[in-house]
């Protein structure tokens, strides 16, 4: 049984941390099961497009990337939620586009961030198998979103 997990807001220490690494003996753990799981509801629950551990008061490095049509991102592609442990940006595209970002943590906020258009990234999953990929577009920007939140930068902060 998941539960749905309170949002860390705007000011609150831990979205300040740089989040820490999962550590190899985590992967396939039960707490990471249930923390992912928790995380999925939280977001769904909140019309979220992603979520990041800190956001709910775990300093650890796993995102949910998940992009869907919704009442706050209606025109979002739809894909199915993919949950990254210690994920990495590899390569920034050249190319960048402006784009309006919203936040769990900054409820009342949207603005225009500048993101690079693509990018390569490593993660891994729950069970600990690497994966390489490259996302474009909306996900793409979720995904930069969401690891900026692992090191404790909100978007109001890149945003022009």
């Amino acid at each position: 049984m998941s539960v749905i997990l309170p949002v860390a807001q705007r000011g609150e220490g831990v979205l300040e941390l740089q989040a820490a690494p999962v550590a190899a003996s985590e992967f396939n753990s039960e707490w990471l099961m249930q923390l992912a799981s928790a995380m999925h509801r939280t977001m769904l629950d909140r019309n979220g497009v992603g979520i990041a551990a800190p956001q709910v008061y775990i300093s650890k490095r796993v995102i949910i990337v998940a992009s869907r049509s919704n009442p706050r991102y209606p025109d979002a592609p739809e894909m199915d939620a993919v949950v990254m442990v210690n994920p990495e940006i590899l390569e920034f595209s050249q190319s960048t586009c402006l784009g309006e970002e919203g936040c769990l943590s900054v409820p009342d906020e949207r603005g225009q961030v500048e993101r690079a258009q693509a990018i390569k990234l490593r993660y891994y999953t729950l069970q600990g198998e690497v994966i390489e990929t490259i996302y474009e577009g909306f996900p793409a920007r979720i995904v930069q979103h969401e690891v900026d939140h692992l090191n404790g930068i909100l978007f109001v902060e890149r945003m022009s």
